[in-house]
């Protein structure tokens, strides 16, 4: 009776074995699939169209900059347009898209067709662009820099946890939830936040064919419809994508109708494609803990 009852043991702890290495196995599957790259609609087209929605942060710029490169390269693509409907997001990933923008000009022309909301960041990286376009309604502009971080001191303090630091220079905590800001520390990160606003500003003088001096009127995180943003000189036109892709075949010399390439996702949903996801949404979640305190053109 007890060897019968040892076997049973075994095969169900084999089974467990089995079935638990079978999940970590679809898990890793799934983790490796669930960021792929786009599929690109048609075979063909004149005109290449990248998507740029949403925040912009690390996982999702990089997608974006493959894209704006893939187009860049790709023969048959005469002209991209880049299409933006986002509020911004972190200040390096945002000058990255921006370089790889710029990078695309020395190929082919280039259109920034801004959507519903194109500000902060997502407006900065429309300055790459040869020309800026824009609805009557659009919101745009917030030209500035942030960086936030909360303190639970009164908290901690009720509820009798504290927090011991060995630091190697008084500036190094900088960024602790255990105290508020000294007025060492907010003096260096606002040259840093002050630096970082000199960048953008930078870039709107050089995108738009402004002074600086003239940038300075209008960047101080206000945010302006298309209509205004065209009287300030950020955009060039108005109009909408349909608008924006007539322009770029313009630009390119393009006779006829021109016709549009853009990626778009698979349709189809597989067990690797939700594991994929859901893995990729906690290690963006880790990541985004690990890495503290960004910088961000970011509209909110």
């Amino acid at each position: 009776m007890a060897r019968k009852r040892d076997v049973i043991i075994a095969v169900i702890i084999g089974f467990s074995f089995l079935v638990a290495m079978g999940l970590l196995g679809l898990m890793f599957v799934g983790l490796i699939s669930g960021d792929r790259d786009f599929a690109f609609a048609g075979l063909g087209g004149d005109i290449g169209v990248v998507e740029i929605f949403g925040v912009i942060d690390e996982n999702s710029g990089r997608k974006w900059i493959r894209q704006i490169d893939r187009w860049a390269e790709k023969g048959s693509i005469e002209a991209i347009v880049i299409h933006i409907n986002s509020g911004g997001g972190g200040v390096a990933i945002s000058q990255e898209i921006y370089d790889a923008i710029r990078r695309a000009r020395e190929e082919k022309p280039v259109v920034a067709a801004l959507a519903s909301v194109a500000a902060s960041g997502g407006y900065y990286i429309a300055c790459g662009a040869d020309r800026v376009i824009a609805n009557p309604g659009t919101l745009t502009g917030s030209i500035g820099v942030i960086v936030s971080f909360h303190t639970a001191r009164d908290l901690l303090d009720k509820i009798g946890i504290g927090t011991e630091t060995v630091k190697s220079g008084e500036l190094k905590d900088v960024f602790t939830y255990s105290r508020p800001m000294s007025k060492s520390e907010e003096l260096m990160l606002r040259t840093v936040v002050m630096d970082t606003y000199e960048q953008f500003i930078e870039v709107i003088a050089e995108g738009r064919g402004m002074e600086k001096d003239d940038v300075y009127a209008f960047a101080d995180g206000s945010v302006f419809t298309g209509l205004q943003a065209y009287d300030y000189g950020l955009i060039d036109t108005i109009g909408g994508l349909k608008e924006a892709v007539d322009l770029a075949a313009d630009l390119a010399g393009l006779v006829g109708e021109p016709e549009v390439v853009r990626p778009y996702e698979r349709k189809d949903v597989s067990l690797f494609d939700l594991l994929g996801n859901v893995l990729g949404q906690v290690s963006r979640v880790v990541e985004n803990d690990l890495s503290g305190p960004q910088l961000m053109y970011l509209y909110k």
